[in-house]
């Protein structure tokens, strides 16, 4: 069985859809959680239409998409988590990907669809650490959530925050599987602004979870971008 956390805000105009994508499954072991922060646009009629279809939803207030998700991880009781966009749809892949999943040490992910087009394939720890993995490929093991939670400081990035971590973590390694589980909508917060408190920490976070030759190669290529950029404003 695995958990499939939704979280809204106003998204009437998706939503249906987004669960039309897991009702239409092969697998049927899918516990839909669904925590809205107080939708005003029909959302909530949309959440109550469902109601016999959803393991556990609420609307009430939150502090943003990671506050509602750390609700979310209160309510898990299956083995494995996925979190979906109320914008992104599941494709057939997902539940033969759920297939695979076995080793509560490893961190599964998968590809998604992206502006048309499959990524990412397998990430390497350079392109983890330089531009994160998409959340919408990743199938956590639930146990991971018994010692980590989403750091609310990251408004948008508290994802790829996490991920960071659980590569430091010895405990942890991700696996990835050539499957293409979900599209993922370009148009959502992540896609459309930067998370200024995770940029300002993010060398910081790569040099402490990646190590010294990450952070290095990291730097040097920061720098050698920056140069780039003022060559051009200089022509």
């Amino acid at each position: 069985m695995i958990s499939v956390v939704i979280v809204t805000y106003n998204a009437v105009a998706t939503l249906q859809q987004c669960l039309d994508s897991i009702y239409s499954q092969s697998n049927p072991d899918i516990r839909i959680l669904l925590i809205d922060g107080e939708s005003t646009d029909g959302t909530q009629e949309i959440m109550l239409k469902n109601k016999a279809k959803l393991a556990y939803a609420i609307s009430e207030p939150d502090a943003g998409i990671y506050d509602a998700m750390n609700k979310a991880l209160e309510q898990l009781n299956t083995p494995w988590v996925y979190f979906l966009g109320a914008d992104d749809t599941l494709l057939p892949d997902f539940s033969t990907f759920l297939q695979v999943l076995a080793q509560p040490d490893l961190i599964y992910y998968a590809n998604v669809l992206y502006k048309g087009a499959k990524h990412s394939g397998e990430v390497k720890p350079y392109r983890q650490a330089k531009s994160g993995i998409f959340h919408q490929s990743i199938i956590y093991p639930s146990a991971v959530f018994k010692n980590y939670k989403y750091n609310t400081r990251y408004p948008i990035a508290a994802d790829y925050a996490l991920n960071m971590q659980l590569y430091h973590n010895p405990k942890y390694t991700f696996k990835h599987y050539d499957y293409t589980i979900a599209r993922y909508n370009d148009t959502g917060i992540s896609a459309v602004r930067k998370d200024a408190n995770f940029e300002a920490d993010k060398s910081q976070l790569i040099r402490h979870n990646f190590g010294l030759a990450i952070w290095l190669r990291y730097k040097f290529r920061m720098v050698k971008s920056q140069l780039s950029k003022k060559n051009q404003e200089f022509l």
